[in-house]
């Protein structure tokens, strides 16, 4: 395994990072518990959630997940070996269960989420706490352009981040990180903390993929100069980039079989382009998951790369990848590929 600084901060991650938003609703608190052992034997260090997971997010499951590792931490005892991150939820995306539906950055939000997620989580201190979503309205979540609204009701970026400074300062949270952010955001934040005196951000959590690599137009360069990495979501494209939906494939049980609001990876463009690096794989005799895998553990500017898997051998698989090379044929092909199909589903 490989390990690499979080920021600014003193703390070393994995370059692997165990995803988990599949855990209370596809997976339970037993497939769980092997999914951390596992990883943790590989050398996997780092574990993702929110207190919103798992997904899709709904009022009877909210907050199962960090309950999960909470259980884990409470029977195990071994907290200490985990850099742990969670997420504080954002205004709308249709939840409406959790703070009466508005979920704002403000002080009296943030206190609440997080006095929740150490309780689930049966810890005293959570090691990176982002923010899911921004707290305005902007492109995140699959929409590419952005569209100004001069009405917006956003909070505050400074009582956001004096309210995360004294979650800091009273211990329960070592480091904060941002989530789906844009330029302006990140630019806003840091520039905010050098000049107040408040904590840095030290990670974006974006989606990066083959199928979607908008975080390079504009999010690389904030990511390598600023040392604010990526902690890539989505490295799969919800496990499209398997080949396991090809040609209309739905495998009993997978993600986009059981649920009908994951469309975002299955577009037309996107297919296609997906057909064309499973097949780019096998023709080099690699497995398809992997070579996407590596392709962002790879990239500079990310710091882990977040894996999740529903069973055994996909977190295996994807553990595995931690080893592949890809040489420069392969990199000469993804990037062809990529210049005739680029970003078809951002």
């Amino acid at each position: 395994m490989q390990y690499r600084p979080l920021g600014r901060s003193n703390l070393k991650v994995s370059a692997l990072c165990l995803g988990t938003m599949t855990w209370g609703e596809q997976n339970t608190q037993q497939e769980a518990f092997a999914q951390i052992d596992r990883a943790r034997d590989a050398g996997v260090n780092f574990i993702d959630t929110a207190e919103m997971y798992p997904v899709p997010p709904k009022a009877e499951t909210s907050g199962a997940t960090e309950t999960i590792i909470g259980n884990f931490f409470q029977q195990r005892g071994e907290r200490e070996k985990w850099i742990l991150a969670s997420k504080i939820t954002g205004p709308g995306n249709g939840i409406s269960h959790l703070r009466g539906g508005r979920t704002r950055f403000t002080r009296e939000h943030i206190n609440q989420a997080i006095e929740g997620s150490l309780k689930r989580l049966q810890t005293d201190y959570i090691d990176l706490y982002q923010l899911h979503w921004p707290d305005r309205q902007t492109n995140f979540f699959g929409q590419l352009g952005y569209r100004h609204n001069p009405d917006d009701e956003l909070t505050s970026f400074e009582d956001t981040l004096e309210a995360l400074d004294a979650l800091i300062k009273a211990g329960k949270v070592r480091h904060i990180g941002l989530s789906n952010e844009t330029p302006w955001g990140v630019s806003r934040f840091l520039h905010l903390a050098e000049s107040r005196g408040w904590p840095r951000m030290v990670s974006i959590q974006n989606p990066y993929n083959l199928l979607n690599r908008t975080y390079e137009i504009g999010l690389a360069e904030m990511s390598m100069r600023e040392q604010i990495g990526l902690l890539a979501y989505s490295p799969l494209a919800f496990g499209v980039l398997t080949g396991k939906y090809l040609n209309g494939l739905r495998p009993e049980k997978a993600r986009i079989t059981l649920f009908e609001r994951f469309v975002r990876y299955s577009n037309p463009q996107a297919q296609k382009a997906c057909a064309r690096y499973v097949q780019l794989a096998r023709d080099h005799g690699m497995d398809p998951a992997q070579m996407a895998l590596a392709f962002v553990t790879r990239q500079p500017f990310v710091t882990s790369n977040i894996i999740g898997a529903t069973n055994m051998d996909q977190l295996n698989r994807n553990l595995s990848s931690i080893n592949m090379g890809l040489t420069d044929s392969v990199l000469r092909a993804i990037s062809e590929i990529h210049q005739s199909q680029p970003n078809p589903a951002p």
